[in-house]
């Protein structure tokens, strides 16, 4: 059986295709980025729950401060599909943390703005993000800070003007 296994291991080695250094770096740094991002997701559940909501719900109550914004701009914003989005932001309206407003620019595309409520519980989980980003940061300088995120952001750039996002 350990034979049969190793064999197995052997054609997967060969089959594997073979990538410049920068390409293996590349791929250790998105590896590494999206096990960061289930990290901070699961974060910010942790500090989105006292409010009762969650991370994702956060994201969308915070695109919606401004009322400026429609679904599909705030999913825009966030990278992610519309239709999640919007599942998100009629659930926050069903609990009274959003509404719709008319949106002077679309007709049919409505803007999301906070209510009262939504606003409170917004403030209450950016209170207990400040206390967490102040006690993470510190175990980095700003400026380690600034170039990993002018990296993620020339990323972000980059792959939106590849897929045509830009």
């Amino acid at each position: 059986m350990l034979d049969e296994i190793h064999k197995r291991q052997h054609v997967v080695k060969q089959n594997r295709p073979k990538r410049s250094t920068e390409g293996d770096a590349f791929s250790l740094f998105a590896i590494t980025a999206l096990r960061l991002a289930g990290r901070l997701t699961a974060a910010g559940d942790e500090l989105a729950k006292p409010a009762g909501q969650t991370s994702a719900r956060w994201q969308v109550l915070a695109g919606a401060r401004s009322g400026t914004h429609s679904v599909a701009q705030i999913a825009r914003l966030l990278g992610i599909a519309r239709q999640g989005v919007q599942r998100l932001a009629d659930t926050l309206a069903a609990d009274r943390l959003i509404s719709y407003v008319d949106n002077p620019q679309h007709q049919r595309a409505k803007l999301v703005k906070l209510t009262d409520e939504g606003e409170t519980r917004l403030a209450a989980i950016e209170m207990a993000q400040a206390e967490w980003a102040d006690r993470l940061g510190q175990s980095f300088t700003s400026a380690e800070l600034e170039a990993a995120r002018t990296v993620m952001t020339r990323l972000i750039e980059t792959l939106d003007a590849q897929t045509g996002k830009a």
